[in-house]
């Protein structure tokens, strides 16, 4: 308690002692002599003044002070005296003038030249500027001339309590764990003040809490905010509002304050168990529910927010765990239970189960608390449903005979209605599955019958689908496939694998093997197949070739002997009998073509045609139609080179002997029209041909006939045109055995009368003296000259 009174009286006495040694000095220090002077010197500075010719000696100086101090925020009806200059020269005389320079000389700090006292005329404040720099001299009034070299000394603004802590970086934001231990760190503010740190306790800063107790505490000096209550739940209050204050004089009476806020949030940790809302649950379920299919939700609550309120489920008991799954829903954590087996109201009608929640992620300094779980019972009862027909099985396998009779039977299917009160049921076929309808089902027992034959060459498997029906609710329908596999009987003789042609060389040897040949069935024997190869029976003693069976069921052809030639006989039919081993044994008889061929002497086939004995020796094939296009493409050349020749045109330069105005030739003539056709022979417009007798079309072949008309006298010269078409035209009109659409007939005669009139001006009966082109000049101006150049004409053609 002492050493607290002791600062308090400290803190209290400090500025007024302060501003008494500060402002002391000035009052006393004319006659102490102990104001800042300028260098003082003795009697020679005054001999230096009277003889300036002297050589000048440094002078003794008197104490200097370095600094002089005003107060902050000082201010009053009068200036403020900051200290006094003064030199060892100045005999109190009004001879020696006080100079002042430098930072706020004049403005802030005004000098008496006679006294050398200072005054400050405004008010400081020393966080704005803490000191100012200024120099002082000594001259004489009356010169002006300096007495002693200037001095620099300063005038520090001495610091007052002016200014209150501020937070800059306020107001705050800080998050703790829940349920922390006391002490925990929460987090760090920072306060500053503007007043002089060095000076005094102006800027010693003490913080405390105002408001956030008992829950949070402060350091006093270096504001680290700390837990002081254990246990902070989030769940019961997640949000603390903290006032923090800073205030100077190290907290002290008098001194300035300034507060902030920290908001607190508590972060949650997985203090608390997921806890099930109620501890039974009860569904109910229809029995043909689909699989996968949620049939409720169940929830257990967590007070916990985040990864700790999330929690698993689990089917942990009852007598539907293999038929029933449960599930977390990430988004509402609920858990949802699932079907995963059909049920069966008739089986079984309800079922129970207990299901387990429990957190995911767990907290170790909290398990001794307790199981982080929780448990409830789910009942769940399968309601009936009217549930479509079921077969016994849920494919079919059908075998049968390629030669089943039609209506036999080729199996059953049986289906039965699952419910309490059975239906009747009723079966059909699919005919999307039978499009060919080779099958039928009676619709009571369910039997399958062949409709139309089966070959089991064209189709082996026939895949149909079979319908059953309940005959109360038609809406209920099951379908099962019915595979029909047709076994094969041996129906398929066989024959040659592809159609076969042998070459034999004229060159070739006895017992050479001409040519392989294989067979194939139709059917498919368990066994596989075995052929059995023979010629006829008028072929078996065959002078030219024989047979032999290898091993790997095919047949090889063999020359009997040698020497054959094509001019003899080019080519051999071998008829031959393969017969399978089947039951009964089926057989059929193919006939190879055996061509007989010149080869070279490594029996390679060349000629097969008996014209290659004509062409020269040593000439071969490939050569002869080498010559051949040779020929063809030179006669082309020949064709072309003559059409050319005769389709050239005339030279187009001109001799030199010609002259090219006398190749202008003008035409002038417009023609005459249907006058000039006057002097034409009309009688070369009749067919020659037609003149003996009618001459039928050879296209089209005439289902009448027509008596040929008597042949026409020939016409002289100057007949009519007109008349002329006009009895062809009857003619062909008349004519029972022309085609039954127009046929192009050329007419050269445009008759008269016709209401375009003739462009020509040669029949024109009007002269152009009967022209009157006055109507031209109405058609504008462009026209008006026209029918003056031609009225012109006009009169000078009377004149």
């Amino acid at each position: 308690m002492p050493e607290r009174l002791t600062e308090m009286l400290m803190d209290t006495w400090t500025p007024l002692i302060m501003l008494w040694i500060t402002v002391l000095p000035s009052i006393y220090m004319a006659p102490m002599n102990q104001s800042q002077v300028l260098p003082s010197g003795s009697s020679t500075g005054l001999k230096r003044l009277n003889e300036e010719q002297r050589v000048l000696h440094r002078s003794r100086r008197g104490w200097v002070w370095n600094q002089m101090f005003v107060l902050e925020e000082f201010s009053g009806p009068e200036p403020i005296l900051v200290g006094r200059l003064h030199t060892d020269l100045d005999p109190g005389s009004s001879k020696i003038k006080y100079i002042l320079s430098g930072d706020g000389a004049g403005t802030i700090f005004v000098i008496n030249d006679k006294t050398g006292d200072i005054h400050a005329m405004k008010r400081l404040d020393r966080e704005e500027k803490a000191e100012y720099t200024l120099t002082a001299q000594a001259v004489d009034r009356d010169t002006n001339q300096p007495l002693e070299p200037p001095s620099e000394f300063i005038i520090k603004v001495q610091d007052i309590n002016d200014n209150a802590p501020e937070f800059v970086e306020g107001p705050y934001h800080a998050t703790v764990p829940e349920m922390s231990v006391v002490g925990t760190f929460v987090t760090k503010v920072t306060a500053t003040d503007a007043d002089d740190p060095v000076y005094g306790n102006s800027a010693k800063l003490v913080y405390s809490i105002l408001e956030g107790q008992p829950y949070f505490s402060i350091e006093p000096h270096t504001a680290i905010i700390k837990t002081a209550l254990p246990n902070m739940d989030r769940e019961a209050k997640e949000e603390y509002f903290v006032v923090i204050q800073a205030k100077d004089m190290g907290g002290h009476m008098g001194g300035l304050s300034g507060t902030t806020t920290v908001t607190i949030t508590l972060s949650d940790v997985n203090d608390n168990p997921p806890k099930f809302a109620q501890s039974l649950y009860h569904f109910s379920v229809m029995e043909d529910v689909a699989l996968g299919e949620p049939i409720g939700r169940v929830k257990a609550n967590d007070l916990d927010i985040g990864e700790n309120a999330k929690s698993s489920y689990d089917i942990i008991e009852g007598d539907g765990m293999d038929i029933f799954e449960i599930t977390t829903d990430a988004q509402t954590q609920d858990g949802i239970i699932r079907v995963r087996k059909p049920l069966d109201f008739e089986t079984k009608k309800s079922y129970t189960l207990k299901v387990e929640a429990a957190n995911i992620h767990l907290d170790p300094r909290f398990l001794s608390g307790g199981p982080f779980k929780d448990t409830a019972t789910v009942k769940i009862v399968v309601e009936d449903a009217d549930e479509p027909p079921v077969f016994s099985s849920p494919t079919y396998l059908l075998e049968v005979h390629e030669n089943a009779a039609i209506n036999s039977v080729l199996g059953q299917v049986t289906a039965h209605d699952p419910d309490v009160s059975s239906s009747p049921i009723r079966f059909s076929i699919d005919r999307h599955t039978d499009l060919e309808r080779q099958f039928n089902i009676n619709a009571e027992d369910g039997k399958i019958t062949l409709a139309t034959p089966l070959d089991r060459e064209t189709s082996t498997w026939h895949n149909i689908t079979i319908v059953a029906t309940e005959t109360r609710n038609h809406s209920q329908v099951s379908r099962v496939p019915v595979a029909i596999k047709v076994l094969d009987v041996n129906d398929n003789a066989p024959e040659f694998a592809s159609e076969h042609e042998a070459f034999l060389c004229e060159n070739g040897k006895p017992g050479q093997v001409i040519q392989i040949v294989s067979a194939v069935d139709k059917d498919d024997p368990k066994n596989g197949h075995y052929f059995l190869y023979s010629l006829l029976p008028e072929m078996v003693n065959n002078p030219n070739f024989t047979i032999k069976k290898n091993e790997d069921n095919t047949l090889s052809i063999l020359a009997k002997h040698s020497g054959f030639s094509r001019q003899k006989q080019e080519v051999y039919l071998l008829p031959i009998v393969i017969s399978d081993s089947g039951t009964p044994p089926m057989s059929s008889t193919g006939t190879l073509t055996i061509r007989v061929c010149g080869c070279s002497s490594d029996g390679i086939v060349q000629s097969c045609n008996v014209e290659a004995y004509v062409l020269p020796i040593g000439l071969s094939m490939g050569a002869l139609i080498a010559i051949l296009a040779c020929i063809i493409l030179l006669l082309v050349i020949v064709v072309l080179f003559v059409t050319l020749r005769r389709h050239k045109n005339e030279p187009l330069i001109i001799k030199d002997d010609e002259d090219v105005r006398e190749n202008i030739i003008r035409y002038d003539d417009e023609g005459g029209g249907e006058e000039d056709t006057e002097a034409f022979d009309i009688a070369t417009l009749q067919n020659p041909d037609g003149i003996n007798g009618f001459l039928p079309r050879k296209d089209i072949k005439p289902d009448l006939q027509f008596m040929p008309r008597q042949g026409l006298a020939p016409v002289p010269n100057g007949v009519d045109v007109d008349e002329f078409i006009n009895v062809r035209l009857h003619e062909a009109d008349n004519d029972p055995t022309a085609p039954p659409y127009d046929s192009i007939q050329i007419y050269g005669y445009e008759g008269k009368g016709s209401a375009a009139g003739s462009l020509s001006s040669l029949e024109s009966s009007t002269s152009d003296s009967d022209q009157n082109f006055d109507y031209l000049s109405e058609w504008g101006p462009r026209f008006k000259r026209l029918g003056e150049l031609y009225s012109v004409g006009e009169s000078d053609k009377e004149t």
